[in-house]
Formats: C-alpha cells, structure tokens, sequence
C-alpha cells in the first residue's frame, strides 16, 4: 500500500493556486491554510484589521474613543457610511479598525459599556467576518502570491454560487471509541478504532504512552485534513488530551503545532418546545474535527451537504458542523447585507407592533390545515407546494424591511392587509431566491445521475432543504437579526390563501379534498391519473403563481386515526404506496427515535410486506401473512429470543436529572447513571431495559442500558404492548385493532400454542 508521506507546508511558492481550507485569527493577522491540487496544505498568513461601527452624539463618540484608549486597545478610527436596514436610509458611523483580530472582542466588550452608544458588526465571529470582508469563502477555488510565508495577494477564482465546483482530495481518518453504540459518557468505555485510507487500527487504551504514540504516529504518517470522530467533542477528544497529559505526551491533532485545541462549553437549549442538549466543541488548527454525533447538518446531509452550506453561509467548516441550518440562513442574510452596505445591529431592536386583541386573532395564525378523512383511498394524488414559505418570501418580496412601507399602499397582503414594498428589493428574498434555484437544480441532477454522484447531489437538495425550512422560522424568531414577525404573519397569510385558491381550483374540476397540510394536498377523483394530476397542478401554478408539483399518484393510501379519539384524522398521520412502487409513511412508530428496535423491525417488515400489495384488496388477502408476522415477533419476545438493543428505549431528558420529581423511566435511567458517575444534561439522550413496570422499587423498574451488565431480565408484557401498539398502527384500518390483536394473536402465545396452528 502507498503511504502518502508528509502533506504540510508551512510556505508554498511564490504564485500558486489551490483551495481555501481553514482560517483562523492570531496576534499577527488570520492564519489561511490552503491545499493545492496537489493535497498538500499551505499554512500562511493574511494580514486583516477587522473592523465594527459605533454610532452616537459627538460626546458619546469621544467617550468610546477614551475607552478604547484606556483599554489599550490599538484601533484606527475613521468617519464612515453605513446604510439602516429599515428604513434605507445612509447614517453616519465610526469605523474602528482593531490592529489584532484577538482585539475585536475586547474591543466589542469595551464599548458595550459606554452608555448611549449604538454599535454595528461588532459580534460576528473572526472566521465569518473575514470571508464577509473579503469576499471569499470557505473551499474557494483562490490564486494567491505569498512572500515568505506572508500573503501578498489572495483572490477567489470561482464564485461561491456557482452549482458545479471541485473539492480538495481530502485525506480523512475516522475515530471511534468501540462501546457497541451506547454513548461512552455514560459508563461503557471501549477501545479506539482507527480507520485511514484503507487501514483499520483498533488502539488499547490501557498504556495511555502507548495509545498516543501510536495515534502521533498514524496522524504523522498521514497527516489528514479531516477527523471524523463518533462522540468526539463530548469524550474521546477530552478523553485523549487527559491521556496525553497523562503520559506526559504531546497529542499531535493539530497541524498548528503552535496552538492549542479551541473548545467550546456544552449547552441545553430549548427549540419548538422540545429541550436539546448539544455537546461543546472541540475545534482543530489546519484540521477539521467533525462529529457527526454532534452535528445535525453532518447528520442530515453527511460531508457534501456540510460543504455546501460552508461555502454559501461563510462559515467554517468546523463551526458549521456544530451549529444549526437556522445559523447558517442567518449568516447568508448578514454576509448579503456586508455587500449591501448595510449597519449589522449588535442586537434586535425592532420591536413587535402594537396589536389589538382583534388584530391579533386576524393575523396571529399559521399554516391552513383540513382534518383529514380517516380511511383507505386508492389513487389518490398528492400535490405539493414546491419550498412553499420561502418561495412565498422570494415571489412576494416578504422581508423585514418591505412590509408595511408606507411607498406601495396598494400592494396588499391577503386577509390581514398589511403593505408590501415593491420598489426595493428585500434582503431576505435576495438570498432565497439563488437557494431556491440551487436546490431546484440539485435534485434535477439527482434524478438524472446514479451512484455516488446521484448521492452527492442528494446531500447537498437536503441540506438546502433544512436551510429553507429554516428561513420561514428564523423570520418570525425574536431574536433574529432581522426577523420581524409582520413578515411571518404576511407569509403565513399568503399560504392560507395560496392554498385556498388551489382548494377552489381542484375542486371546480370534480376534485375531492381527502386532506391538507400547509403546503400539500391530497385530491380524489374517479378515473383521475398521472396526467389529469399533472393538468391541475398547472391550473393551480397559473391561478397562485407558485409551483405546485405533483408528488405522486398513490396506489393505495391509509390516512390513521387518532389515538385517543377514534375516527377523528390526524394531520400528518398517514401511509401510501405511489405507482411507481416507492412508499411513504408519516406519524408512525417507524418515524420516531425512542421506538426500540424490534418494534421498529416489526412495523418495517409489516409495512414492506404491504407496499408489496398493488391494491388494497391484495392487502387484504395478505393479512394472515402480516398477523403471523406479528406472531412470530411476539413468540421471540415470548421465548427470549431477542437481544437488549432490540429491546433498548432511548428517551431524552427534559430537566435535570436531580431535578426530576416524578419515577419516569428516564427520571429512573438518570439518576441511576448519575450514580455511576455520568453527568448528563437536560436535552441529553439516555437508552434503559424495562426490566419490570411495576415493580415497587423505582430502580426494579429500568436499568441503564449502559450498565446492563450480564444478569438481566425484561417486562415481556410491556414490550409486547409496544409490539401490538404498532401492528395495530398499520392494521387497524384493515380491520385489526389492538383489543382484537391482543385475543387472536397475543393471548395465544402468552398460553404456548400457536394462533395459526389452531386457525
């Protein structure tokens, strides 16, 4: 096998061009790593002043200089234009140029304090702020000139939008500690698995000196641009540094051997009611460190979505992967108003509007929801709204500063009659508008390619995706640079109306609504196809003047009941199989994360097994397959046939666990891990075993997956109640409920004989 030898330079020739990797400040100015095509990776150094605005009275003005003086902060100051996002309007500023980039916070922090000044641009983070400033981006295509180490000219070659564009021929190393997929934080420690091109090292962590020789000397062998880690920024990265200084060795993750590792502090944070935890941070130097335990944009689109996104937010890389799309969105908006001239306030100060309790029942709503009508349909066609929100943002010119201008009085919104300014263009819709046609274009590509390239093209649609569902909130957040809730309430007005007007469409052409949701309906017609769909959704175009696709035309679709009320639809609650035999499911135990596994295989096997049926009276002759399906499920369960990750329930903690009053399952599972040692967060995921639900000692009931040790045991009953929960959700329709299922299916096994045997 070839190694690949030493890639790192600290110089690189006088001219030369290569990719844009990684920045990041130091005394001197930003450290620019670059990596030529070649893969060899340039550390050098751009000088950069990054500068913030403060605006006031002229008193005010001399006391932030008095302060910057008496901080010994090195700043340039000079008079300078900003323009309001607002009102348009130009307003006077200082621009204070910081000598260091490692001054700008400092900076920022001294004059927050000077009472009555008003400060711009002073909070954007150093990396963000230089692409800004600059032009550049991060995986910019650059020539550059360098003496000495020292950039002399830099220069992006290709454009940040364009949708076609060449990566680095990146050398990435894997790590991951083996704990059998339980989270290493709580109690199960393994060894270390290293994978680098081709080559799969498992490293004993028992001589600390000699796990980090070993990883030194792999790191130097291959010096790789990224670490792809599994729990890395919440274990294994802490874990080895405490080895390293253990061992009294250095650990060589940085290609920067001058720096040290950037961290950041965990945090809880609650979003959409739910509470998240996201572990801190640990950031390399001339690398990449990238979690995908601890990313959510890594999570949902993997590296080629993650780069896209980069590129397009001007954020780096590694702080990307540990932030959200709604981050991203927003920094797209702020680098957009860098070009535009526009002041960067340091906080939000548009206030909400005053509204009377009238106003705000007219306006306060969301999207237009139809009950659904519970049921089996066959086909059924659905139609969808195509990135609804923000096409409404980018096609109607919603934005912040655009509603309720005073210039356009008779451009109006629907219902609630707010203004909307059609002589200057909004921020917002100039950065939706390129997204939406990137995303348009990708998943054209993804339709007409296959393999790995077809997989590219489907990371990069999804990220775009998260980034768009993500614009409409982030317009509405209150504190959202430039969010305004006026300008949610104008787009959810317009999707009321939108899909009013394509309601009204459909059902003039003999169209029966079955349900809507927002952006989507689902149309019944006797004799409709592919091509009569494909007709009402170009009279429904042409009467919003927003594109509507057809999604599918469905063989046969299920829309489910409710729970807890019985014959009463669900929204989003609902599965299909399309013509063209590919599914969808929505609402189901499938689609939810604390499902243990042999519930979800089992509702998996049903559902594939009924999407095999081409109508729904083939479903119905294939219902004794499906029962002994459900049969043979309950039998393994019955017989001790099933592992403890397929029994394994994973819940996520609410509070703190010490602040837990009531003996839930993860109030259990908490306090037992915490017991053990683990420290865990509100937020924070914990899997246990139901061992036995009503035991009388709370600790009888759970135990930690983590420390199941060998001498364990589950509550059948329940698992089975988990097991008839979820055929009941596919079968119910067809005439199976649970109290049904539990007599013909369930009971019989408990007793030993075989439903099917005695059928």
């Amino acid at each position: 096998m070839e190694v690949p030898g030493h890639r790192t330079s600290d110089i690189g020739p006088r001219q030369f061009e290569g990719w844009l990797f990684d920045v990041y400040p130091v005394s001197g100015g930003m450290v620019v790593w670059v990596i030529d095509h070649d893969g060899h990776a340039h550390r050098l150094l751009s000088e950069y002043h990054p500068a913030m605005y403060m605006a006031g009275p002229a008193a005010v003005i001399r006391h932030g200089e008095r302060a910057l003086r008496q901080a010994r902060l090195d700043a340039q100051l000079s008079r300078a234009v900003q323009r309001e996002l607002m009102s348009g309007e130009e307003v006077p500023v200082v621009r204070v140029a910081l000598r260091s980039p490692l001054a700008y916070p400092a900076a920022a922090r001294t004059l927050a304090k000077v009472p009555g000044l008003t400060l711009y641009n002073c909070d954007i983070g150093l990396g963000r702020l230089f692409f800004y400033d600059t032009g550049l981006f991060p995986l910019a295509w650059c020539a550059l000139e360098q003496d000495g180490g020292m950039i002399r000219a830099l220069q992006a070659i290709k454009d940040p939008e364009e949708f076609e564009y060449e990566l680095p021929p990146f050398v990435t190393m894997q790590l991951r500690p083996d704990t059998g997929g339980t989270a290493p934080t709580h109690g199960r420690r393994g060894r270390l698995e290293v994978s680098v091109q081709g080559e799969c090292v498992v490293l004993d962590g028992d001589r600390p000196e000699d796990l980090i020789t070993s990883l030194n000397h792999l790191l130097a062998r291959y010096d790789p641009d990224i670490v792809l880690t599994e729990w890395g920024d919440a274990f294994l990265l802490p874990q080895l540094r405490a080895l390293a200084a253990q061992a009294g060795q250095p650990l060589r993750l940085n290609r920067d051997r001058g720096l040290g590792i950037r961290t950041r502090r965990d945090r809880s944070y609650t979003t959409y009611g739910q509470v998240v935890f996201q572990a801190g941070a640990q950031m390399l130097h001339g690398r990449w460190h990238l979690d995908f335990r601890n990313s959510f944009i890594y999570g949902e689109s993997e590296l080629a979505g993650l780069l896209d996104i980069a590129r397009l937010s001007r954020i780096p890389v590694q702080e990307l992967g540990r932030t959200s799309t709604g981050t991203a969105i927003s920094s797209m908006q702020l680098n957009q108003a860098v070009r535009d001239g526009i002041a960067i306030p340091w906080q939000k100060s548009e206030p909400e509007a005053f509204k009377t309790a009238s106003q705000l029942l007219l306006t306060d709503k969301g999207g237009l929801t139809y009950q659904p009508i519970v049921g089996l349909f066959e086909q059924v066609g659905e139609l969808d709204f195509s990135s609804m929100y923000p096409m409404i943002m980018a096609s109607f010119n919603i934005s912040p500063e655009t509603v309720g201008c005073s210039c356009c009085p008779d451009s109006r919104v629907p219902e609630i009659g707010y203004t909307v300014c059609r002589r200057r263009r909004g921020l917002v819709p100039k950065v939706l508008e390129h997204l939406l046609d990137r995303r348009a274009y990708y998943k054209r590509r993804r339709q007409e390619t296959e393999g790995e390239v077809h997989a590219i093209y489907e990371q990069r649609q999804t990220a775009l995706k998260w980034c768009l569902v993500t614009s409409f909130g982030y317009l509405g957040y209150r504190n959202a640079r430039f969010g305004r809730i006026e300008a949610h309430e104008s787009v959810t007005a317009y999707s009321r109306e939108m899909l009013l007007r394509a309601k009204e469409v459909a059902e003039d052409q003999g169209y029966r609504m079955l349900h809507a949701l927002v952006d989507s309906m689902w149309l019944h017609k006797p004799g409709a196809g592919r091509v009569e769909y494909e007709a009402l959704a170009r009279d429904v175009t042409a009467a919003t003047d927003l594109p509507i696709y057809v999604e599918g035309v469905y063989r046969w679709i299920g829309f489910l009941p409710s729970r807890t009320h019985r014959g009463v639809g669900v929204p989003n609650r609902y599965m299909g199989l399309f013509e063209d035999g590919t599914s969808k499911v929505r609402g189901i135990e499938v689609r939810r994360s604390d499902v243990p596994m042999l519930v979800e295989r089992m509702q998996t096997d049903l559902l594939r097994r009924m999407f095999q049926c081409r109508t729904l009276a083939e479903v119905q002759r294939a219902l004794p397959e499906l029962l002994g399906m459900v049969e043979d499920a309950l039998v393994r369960l019955r017989s001790g046939e099933v592992t403890a990750a397929e029994l394994a329930v994973t819940n996520r903690l609410s509070q703190d666990p010490a602040d837990y009053v009531a003996n839930s399952a993860q109030a259990i599972t908490a306090r037992t891990l915490a017991w053990h040692g683990a420290h865990l967060h509100p937020g924070e995921a914990v899997q246990f075993i139901i061992t036995d639900r009503n035991a009388k000692l709370p600790e009888d009931r759970v135990r930690p997956y983590a420390l199941l040790g060998t001498d364990w045991s589950y509550d059948a009953e329940t698992y089975a109640d988990f097991l008839l929960r979820a055929a009941e959700t596919v079968l119910e329709l067809f005439g199976y409920p649970r109290d049904r299922l539990r007599a013909e299916v369930w009971d019989p096994v408990r007793r030993g004989a075989s439903s099917r045997a005695s059928s």
